[in-house]
């Protein structure tokens, strides 16, 4: 079995079996009956803000930090390129990496980093970091009615500092990426948006817009039990974001044609050129709703995309 055939399956085992992201339950209200027969929800373990990492991937360690907010430890993975240790006078760009599905887990996007070593190792893409977030109770969200549950800023306020400060990072705007898919592709839409001065790049994946919208439109309320505050979604908030003075955010939109939510990312990008907000788009054809398919396709122009607004690569 080839090298890269390798990585895809130790993907696909941690991503959902399939490959797939784990779904959360708006993301399978998302999707076709048809596809929610074939694919039931898996029962979700309890949320924890330390899940340890079960396997060895190249390059990547889990670490925690103290959440002082929280008064608890909070895990994260990171990914650390071999030139990490071999330039020890270096400093190095950070991709923050938001995963998808409900609750939030350091560890469901990891295996990506399979792919993001071979790339960087064969030459294809200059050396970055990568850290894996866990986005809290309901992930990449701020939940204020909830007991530790401000997911988006225990990630902003307390992960990237830490980051900055324990790391060789380029600890400015011009060396730090955001990017995520599914509930993280929605994450990082309104993070990139509510946060543009912190961020250099930015490439939201697979995000169900369509629930966002409704968010919009029904005050707030993805169900009778998830209700967020007035506003706090990737429809008003690029309205925001469009209505005021901002930084340039290169943003890379990418979805596969597979996937459940393709359509809705089709909507999203009309309704941001309505707006004037630009973006670069990548349409992987024939990909599903899956970072670890999207990744073995086309995961090096995304890598690409951001070492070029690090000023890395032409």
């Amino acid at each position: 079995m080839s090298v890269r055939m390798c990585l895809l399956l130790a993907a696909a085992i941690a991503l959902g079996g399939d490959g797939r992201c784990l779904p959360s339950a708006v993301a399978q209200e998302a999707a076709p009956a048809s596809a929610r027969r074939k694919n039931p929800k898996k029962k979700q373990p309890p949320f924890q803000w330390v899940n340890p990492l079960k396997s060895k991937l190249p390059g990547v360690r889990h670490q925690t930090f103290r959440s002082e907010s929280m008064e608890l430890d909070v895990g994260y993975c990171i990914y650390l390129p071999t030139a990490y240790e071999r330039l020890p006078e270096r400093r190095f760009p950070v991709v923050y990496y938001l995963h998808g599905g409900r609750p939030g887990s350091e560890t469901k996007s990891v295996r990506l980093a399979g792919f993001i070593h071979e790339h960087i190792e064969s030459g294809d893409v200059p050396p970055m970091i990568y850290v894996f977030v866990n986005g809290g109770p309901v992930s990449h969200y701020n939940m204020p009615d909830r007991e530790n549950a401000m997911g988006e800023d225990v990630f902003i306020d307390e992960l990237i500092p830490h980051i900055d400060q324990t790391y060789r990072t380029i600890a400015t705007r011009s060396g730090r990426g955001l990017e995520g898919f599914s509930q993280g592709g929605r994450g990082t839409t309104r993070i990139m948006f509510r946060h543009p001065a912190l961020f250099g790049s930015a490439a939201p994946g697979g995000a169900g817009h369509a629930t966002e919208k409704s968010i919009s439109e029904n005050g707030g309320r993805e169900s009778d039990s998830l209700i967020f505050t007035r506003g706090y979604n990737t429809y008003d908030l690029a309205r925001k974001f469009a209505s005021r003075p901002h930084p340039d955010l290169p943003i890379l939109i990418h979805v596969g044609t597979k996937g459940f939510n393709y359509e809705n990312n089709l909507a999203y990008m009309k309704f941001l050129d309505e707006l004037k907000i630009p973006y670069q788009k990548l349409i992987v054809d024939g990909a599903p709703h899956s970072a670890a398919r999207i990744y073995e396709k086309n995961g090096r122009d995304i890598m690409r995309f951001h070492a070029r607004n690090f000023g890395l690569q032409r």
